[in-house]
């Protein structure tokens, strides 16, 4: 902020950019955005380690009772994993969570954790973390995906040519196909269901595709090619394609290990899918066709997941889960017999007080009534039972349930006064009951077992739900029966379990007829998830679906089913296109037929993946074997946890020399460090900067503890500005005068000391209070080099101290409220708002008082949006205008464009006409205080099929009319509201305003002499996304006030304001 006198060459100490690096590298909670969301630790965890062979289990102690087991399961993987890739590590570590609120606070990454995330691995010091979900079958399966990419990760950090740079470039379906192959194998019916759907379409991808366009889901397709690269070249072949894949890149990698490009793979695997595929589809319903479509699929993607439905008692209303509007997951609600939208009931963006919808497990449920809605929300780092009003759409009532972490699935019970709900504590899941008069909690189950989607008889006495309570559970080999279905007696207790379907992999979603006699649910006997009927009283199964596809939901445990229990009818989700369909059944439709129970055989036929032959298999022999590898934990041992600092990251060390030019000789080079403990709770940044002579060395050191909902940071720096220019003049030799060259080495140096902190009320807004001491010293000197007077030879040089200023000391804190629920698109931000008000004084040797009130609201009017601005930024105080400081330029691209600083040149000023030489054009934007206000309508012309008018989503171009204002003014010159495009006016106002100014040594006397008129323009912009690294934009723009210029273009690297 300290002004400098004019320079006719700068060179910064490229520390800065180190110094940047830094600060954007720190956590945003602790290093003071300007803007951006807050991870909020919400709950101060007290980590313990659990110490197995190969890992250290970290856990908290709610999760005590099942992180033996968990650490037993680890074990079991690293051992078929080491197997498999013929590798081996030490010791790596796996951060345990009780459930995905608590994980989502996490800082061993700084990304938001969406619901979907159940699991991640870091690349730093490869790092697993994953919440538990409740059910010992997905958490096993996410634990052994998990250890895949740690083995990835591995492998690459000691592979020649930068392993690990190579790693991120490989795609997805290479990476994430894997890690789901060699964790769940290739008898699996999501993924088949989705194989399915893709030849029934015509549609299937080759493996090029499946690298480029980001509609073809990695997870399913990546895994069903590996499944058939290792039915056909075996389980081998793909770890070497792998760690080909690492130098070569995968196409060669393809060529070099199987002998067949990608263009051959792919007409083989597609040739596979048909082959096994086509003939289960034949005889089976089309997803189209299966009852009555209520919720079609939309032509945007985010019309294609409308999932969790919810019918009311009376069947005339149907509650789902959408992400209609592109940027969040929404409850809506519609017309159950037409589908039509009747309202939005719900969501984060209506409704500040919570941060997003549980639904890709769970479903909401109705009151009897139908005038109330309950569903799951997160909010303040917990799970919360949010019921709305269904009438007027407001949340009503929001509960929390003391000692349970994860909820999910609400049933309402038929009386009206209790809820039943899955819920999860430590990890475990159980069902619960809620009184809604009195919030009392029972649990109806304790125990290791998964209960999940209860569902209330018609008579209120019992509930239906689904568990792993199979004859295959057994918690000492740790093997998990599926998904079977139960009902529980909600006096007693009394649990019965049904298994209509034994070697089914899943069957979930129990739902009653009207009579209570019987259940509907989804299974999935011969590898294909439909809807069956059970009754109860006979054990008789009747098939109510036959869809060549599916009836499932985003997972094969989402709920998909719902029933009217008054009518009887029944809507369900289908698997279609890629997206989910809601459809319905007339009681009469939905009797179904008498099922014929199948065996393993066809189950395996079914669901398995291409090749369908293989009898052989790495992968299907380590799954079919619990006991190799498994720990008996014996020799476990709990140890508490200490944080201490390691190594997480080392820039790019650099070394050189500067030879010549206007600085002379020196030296240049630097080095950056990062520094963490294990749970990246606290954080130390390093750099050292050499640029030039010893006296432009330059450091810095920032900390930073995310621990507690507190996070605070200091840091210390000390950074060199290195500036000059050359002038030339004469000297004398001898009494003969000489030419001379004169080149003016200015330094500033920059010490500081700061303290920084804030905490996060939600997700959304966070007060932050900052401090920082700084010292600004200066050094001067010049080189003179006497020459000859054709400047070929040197006569004499001399080097001499300058006069520099004393140094300036001064104290800025700060105190801001920063508010921001904005969704960002590929260059700008869309929809939602941000703002931010903040109070800065300086106090010392400068004293002034900094005010900044800064508000951005982004009307998302699908596909455009309407962004408007309103700023200012001010000064005050006794230093406010003083010499010492730069004043504000209110013609920075940022905030109105057509007025660049160094856009405005001597023909558009005003010479010899007032008292003093003055350039309205330019003065008027010099001041104190400024006052801005934007408008734009930002238009995505390419972008992709989501958001954007082409598809092209390689480089995302947004085209944006836009309308900028603005006035700077001072102390003692109040903006004149007038509109004027004007020479003559402005030299008359600049006269008039000059006639009682004086220039004074404190004073800055080129703010106070002229108009102060606002400033407007108008025009086009440009911004594009260069690969996600940089977003550049170009604007041509109309200046009103330079009347020299008509139309001026400008550019800037930054994304949308």
């Amino acid at each position: 902020m300290v002004s400098h006198r004019a320079r006719w060459a700068i060179r910064a100490s490229s520390l800065l950019v180190a110094l940047l690096a830094i600060v954007a590298s720190l956590p945003s909670r602790a290093s003071a955005q300007y803007f951006g969301r807050n991870k909020v630790q919400y709950e101060k965890f007290n980590w313990k380690i659990l110490r197995s062979d190969h890992f250290d289990n970290f856990f908290y102690p709610p999760e005590s009772l099942i992180v033996h087991d968990y650490a037993r399961m680890a074990e079991r993987w690293y051992t078929r994993h080491s197997d498999t890739f013929r590798h081996a590590f030490d010791r790596k570590s796996l951060i345990f969570y009780a459930d995905h609120a608590d994980f989502e606070q996490t800082n061993v990454v700084n990304e938001d954790l969406a619901e979907g995330i159940e699991g991640v691995t870091e690349g730093l010091r490869t790092r697993v973390i994953m919440p538990f979900n409740g059910i010992y079958a997905d958490n096993d399966h996410v634990l052994g995906h998990e250890l895949v990419h740690v083995f990835q990760y591995n492998i690459a950090e000691g592979a020649p040519g930068g392993g690990l740079a190579r790693l991120n470039a490989l795609p997805g379906w290479l990476i994430e196909g894997m890690a789901e192959y060699f964790s769940l194998g290739r008898n699996d019916p999501l993924t088949a269901m989705w194989m399915r759907d893709a030849v029934m379409r015509n549609k299937f991808p080759t493996v090029k595709q499946l690298t480029t366009d980001p509609r073809f889901f990695p997870y399913r397709y990546g895994q069903a090619l590996w499944a058939y690269v290792g039915g056909k070249w075996g389980d081998r072949a793909i770890i070497d394609v792998y760690r080909a894949a690492l130098r070569v890149g995968w196409d060669a990698a393809l060529v070099r290990v199987l002998g067949i490009n990608n263009d051959s793979l792919s007409k083989e695997w597609a040739a596979a899918n048909r082959a096994m595929y086509l003939p289960q589809i034949a005889g089976r319903v089309k997803p189209d066709s299966e009852g009555k479509t209520i919720i079609a699929l939309g032509k945007k993607m985010s019309e294609q997941q409308n999932v969790s439905p919810s019918v009311s008692p009376d069947g005339n209303y149907l509650a789902f889960v959408t992400q209609r509007n592109l940027f969040t997951t929404d409850v809506y609600i519609a017309d159950a017999h037409t589908g039509r939208l009747i309202k939005k009931l719900g969501g984060p963006e209506s409704d500040p007080h919570f941060d997003a919808i549980s639904f890709i497990n769970s479903s909401g449920g109705w009151s009897p009534d139908a005038s109330k809605f309950a569903f799951i929300v997160y909010a303040s780092g917990n799970n919360e039972i949010a019921i709305l009003n269904t009438r007027n759409s407001s949340v009503e009532r929001r509960i929390k349930l003391p000692g349970i972490g994860a909820l999910s699935h609400v049933s309402w019970s038929p009386d009206g006064r209790t809820l039943a709900i899955s819920g999860q504590h430590g990890g475990i899941g159980d069902l619960f009951l809620l009184d809604l008069q009195t919030e009392q909690i029972r649990q109806l189950t304790n125990d290791r077992n998964a209960e999940i989607q209860p569902a209330w008889s018609p008579d209120g006495r019992t509930i239906a739900f689904a568990t792993d309570r199979g004859p295959e559970t057994d918690f000492n080999t740790m093997v998990f029966s599926p998904l079977q279905i139960a009902t529980i007696d909600v006096a007693s207790g009394a649990i019965r379990v049904y298994s209509p379907f034994p070697h089914a992999k899943h069957n979930i979603n129990p739902q009653w007829t009207p009579d209570g006699r019987e259940l509907y649910f989804v299974s999935d006997p011969d590898g294909i998830p439909n809807i069956f009927r059970l009754n109860l009283g006979t054990n008789d199964v009747r098939r109510v679906t036959n869809v060549a596809t599916g009836v499932s939901g985003i997972t094969s445990i989402s709920p998909t089913l719902t029933v009217s229990q008054k009518t009887g009818r029944v809507l369900f989700t289908v698997f279609q296109a890629q997206g989910f369909t809601i459809r319905a059944l007339e009681p009469d439709q939905a009797i179904g037929e008498p099922a014929v129970l199948t065996d393993g055989g066809q189950l395996l036929t079914a669901s398995a993946l291409p090749p369908g032959d293989v009898t052989r298999s790495m992968v299907l022999t380590y799954l079919a074997d619990p006991i190799d590898g498994l720990a008996s934990g014996n020799d476990f041992k709990v140890t508490p946890y200490h944080a201490s600092f390691s190594l997480d990251a080392l820039g790019q060390p650099s070394v050189g020399v500067v030879a010549g030019g206007p600085f002379g000789t020196g030296v240049a080079g630097g080095v950056s460090a990062f520094f963490g403990d294990q749970l990246s709770d606290q954080m130390i940044a390093t750099a050292i900067q050499a640029n030039g002579t010893v006296r432009d060395i330059g450091g810095a050191v920032y900390y930073t503890n995310l621990r507690n909902r507190w996070n605070y940071g200091a840091g210390l720096e000390h950074v060199p500005y290195l500036t000059g220019g050359i002038f030339y003049g004469v000297d004398t030799i001898n009494g003969n005068l000489f030419p001379t060259i004169n080149q003016v080495l200015e330094r500033i140096y920059i010490d500081q000391a700061s303290v920084f902190s804030q905490y996060p009320f939600d997700q959304t807004r966070r007060v932050e209070f900052n401090v920082s001491a700084t010292r600004l010293g200066f050094q001067a000197e010049v080189d003179k080099l006497i020459v000859d007077q054709s400047f070929s030879q040197v006569l004499a040089e001399q080097r001499q101290s300058l006069p520099a200023p004393p140094a300036i000391y001064y104290a800025q804190p700060e105190i801001a409220f920063v508010g921001d629920n904005s969704f960002a698109a590929y260059t700008s931000p869309v929809a939602g708002q941000r703002y931010r008000l903040s109070y800065s004084p300086t106090v010392g040797n400068i004293s002034f008082q900094t005010a900044l009130a800064d508000y951005r609201r982004y009307f998302f009017i699908r596909p455009t949006t309407l962004a408007f601005r309103a700023l200012h930024y001010g000064r005050y105080g006794k230093d406010s205008e003083s010499n010492r400081i730069s004043p504000l330029y209110l013609g920075e691209e940022t905030l109105i464009r057509g007025y660049g600083f160094g856009s405005i040149n001597n023909d558009e000023c005003l010479n010899g006409q007032t008292q003093q030489s003055s350039c309205p054009v330019f003065d008027r934007m010099l001041g104190s205080r400024l006052g801005v206000v934007n408008l734009e309508l930002r238009i995505p012309v390419i972008g992709s099929t989501e958001f954007g008018l082409l598809n092209f989503p390689f480089l995302p171009t947004e085209i944006a009319p836009f309308f900028d204002g603005g006035v700077a003014y001072t102390s003692n010159q109040a903006p004149d509201f007038r509109f004027s495009t004007s020479a003559a006016d402005a030299n008359s106002r600049v006269s008039k305003n000059c006639q009682n100014q004086t220039p004074t040594n404190q004073n800055n006397f080129i703010i106070s002499c002229t108009d102060r008129i606002p400033v407007f323009s108008t025009g086009l912009s440009a911004r594009i996304n260069f690969l996600g690294y940089m977003i550049f934009e170009a604007y041509f723009a109309h200046p009103f006030q330079r009347p020299g210029k008509s139309w001026v273009w400008g550019f800037q690297l930054a994304p949308g304001w």
